[in-house]
């Protein structure tokens, strides 16, 4: 039977992982084209030979997501896989609907014939939007298994922004390895938390790979999830951190709804912070789509080293980039902390952006006044101190999870804004764990 041509939509991460689950070595499947959105320079680029394997031997090529329509008839394409995450229901269909009009069939692919499975226990650790505090989740969980004795390695969801062969299976262990593997803003945000903390991190391109290699040094891995994906290891507890901040989003994005109806644990993180009406309704949708899941309340403290510097001054906020891009948040740590501690104006950094932070602002025009720590290679990190030193303030409030400091030079006096994640009440994590024995 002739094999059916295959283009997979994705952003460099789950798209990579679904064809190496599914499609590499099928040779019921020929996957002619990867398409790419979200990341900047991806598109272009290919995936390698040496990664496709069998059938490939000059790679596939990544072309950008808006050319997807003449893609399916020049490479005469029947199938169209949605790969990626952090996308409303409706947006997932408009692209479905695309792809349906330019003569293509168009398929989501579910968990179990994509999660790997461990010789070790797994906690996954997933949320329904980026940005809902699941690194801080990760690492609460991280610190409640080291200090039962437990060796702890985390495995954390694709970044693979650089030389793909390179990067098909990366181990990080101290901040050296960060320079080592030439690791973005992005990656540095997830990475180093956990480093600096004495986990292990593994990443890469090929999971299936990297979970062989990270079984070798724990009793325990923690699949630390990325935007709103689901796992892609088998879980044995499946921790799910939801927003009231984003009240709805829980049932209205995918996969995160995918995400709270599996839950086995639910987090509602930022009850501190959040409406009471928005934290009942989030209760009462996660209580619809999953009766089942124990349900754990948590806030996000803040720590500020120096707020009493923010009083009075002409601030501006730099928020985690992908919280503020695709995750649609128009509000962060940082902004919060500049309102706490009395800031006397947000600065618009808008007018002073240059290059592909302008490009930024203009993909995602409802970002507003603060600024999205993007850095996505060398020269976005070039944009951003760039615009940084070019805005004109007092004083800049850093909210990102790394001291952007120490990666680029800012000309101006710097607060950092820090967060961690604190239970409320019972159940806690400590007492999940121990229910769920992975703890004594």
């Amino acid at each position: 039977m002739k094999s059916q041509n295959v283009l997979i939509m994705g952003a460099a991460g789950r798209d990579f992982h679904n064809f190496n689950m599914v499609y590499r070595g099928n040779d019921a499947y020929r996957v002619v084209a990867f398409t790419a959105t979200q990341i900047p320079d991806i598109a272009g680029r290919k995936y390698p030979a040496a990664l496709a394997g069998k059938g490939y031997p000059k790679g596939i090529p990544i072309y950008d997501e808006k050319d997807m329509p003449e893609l399916i008839k020049k490479l005469k394409v029947d199938l169209v896989v949605f790969s990626y995450s952090d996308q409303s229901h409706e947006d997932v269909m408009h692209k479905g609907s695309i792809a349906m009009a330019a003569g293509a069939d168009f398929m989501m692919m579910g968990p179990d014939h994509t999660m790997v499975k461990s010789t070790k226990p797994v906690i996954s650790i997933c949320a329904v939007r980026t940005g809902c505090g699941k690194s801080q989740t990760t690492r609460r969980v991280a610190e409640i298994l080291l200090k039962a004795g437990k060796k702890v390695v985390a495995v954390r969801h694709p970044m693979p922004y650089g030389d793909l062969v390179k990067q098909k299976v990366q181990r990080f262990a101290t901040l050296a390895d960060l320079d080592k593997h030439e690791c973005t803003i992005e990656e540095r945000e997830e990475y180093e938390p956990h480093i600096v903390r004495g986990v292990i991190i593994y990443a890469g391109v090929d999971y299936e790979a990297i979970l062989r290699e990270a079984e070798k040094e724990a009793d325990v891995v923690l699949w630390d999830g990325g935007n709103n994906d689901l796992p892609f290891y088998k879980s044995d507890l499946e921790i799910v951190v939801v927003d009231p901040h984003r009240p709805g989003h829980e049932v209205a994005y995918y996969p995160g709804e995918t995400n709270t109806r599996r839950a086995d644990v639910i987090v509602i993180n930022k009850i501190d912070t959040a409406s009471g009406d928005d934290i009942d309704e989030v209760r009462f949708n996660v209580h619809e789509v999953n009766p089942t899941a124990i349900v754990v309340d948590a806030a996000s403290p803040l720590t500020v080293t120096g707020a009493e510097k923010i009083q009075g001054k002409r601030v501006l906020v730099v928020e985690d980039g992908p919280t503020l891009t695709h995750g649609e948040m128009q509000y962060g740590a940082g902004v919060m902390a500049a309102r706490k501690f009395g800031a006397a104006e947000l600065v618009d950094p808008r007018p002073f952006a240059v290059g592909t932070i302008k490009g930024t602002f203009e993909k995602y025009p409802e970002i507003g006044v603060l600024l999205p720590a993007m850095g996505y290679g060398k020269k976005q990190m070039k944009d951003l101190e760039k615009t940084i030193n070019s805005t004109k303030c007092d004083l800049v409030v850093i909210a990102t999870p790394i001291d952007l400091g120490r990666l680029i030079k800012i000309n101006k006096p710097t607060v950092r804004v820090e967060y961690s994640l604190q239970e409320i009440g019972q159940p806690t994590l400590e007492t999940v764990l121990r229910a769920k024995k992975f703890i004594k």
